[in-house]
């Protein structure tokens, strides 16, 4: 999927331009360093070379952004980060795995899980390389 370049330059996702949109050299330059430095990498796939984000911004509750990353461990989870909180959550139940976040802003994670947790699992399924050794998420 191709994004236009000033949209692309603003959220740092150049590399998801389309080559046959660059204009010239520098253009050109710009997409390799977003390849090379950006928020992806290349696998090889039945020989296919394919580009996969690393991570996937979910959402945004007031200052905390929700993630989630491409090769990840058990269980199915994902990230929160804002200037005070780095913490990871299963998807499952929303339960704190790793990091430290106050009761405040842990209820309104556990709010916005409640209502977008279909969001989560369409995001952590839709994120994963065949390679990974987690895999899709499967509800208990």
């Amino acid at each position: 999927m191709s994004i236009p370049k000033d949209i692309a330059r603003q959220y740092n996702r150049f590399h998801k331009v389309s080559p046959d949109e660059l204009d010239d050299i520098d253009e050109f330059a710009e997409w390799l360093d977003a390849l090379l430095h950006g928020p992806c990498y290349v696998e090889e796939y039945d020989g296919k070379l394919c580009l996969i984000e690393i991570k996937q911004l979910v959402a945004k509750v007031k200052s905390l952004k929700i993630e989630i990353y491409s090769n990840e461990h058990p269980p199915p989870h994902f990230h929160v980060k804002s200037p005070n909180i780095n913490a990871s959550f299963g998807i499952e139940n929303c339960e704190k795995l790793e990091g430290s976040i106050s009761g405040k802003d842990y209820k309104v994670i556990k709010f916005w899980h409640a209502e977008a947790k279909e969001l989560l699992i369409k995001s952590w399924n839709d994120k994963r390389p065949t390679n990974c050794t987690v895999g899709e998420y499967v509800g208990t």
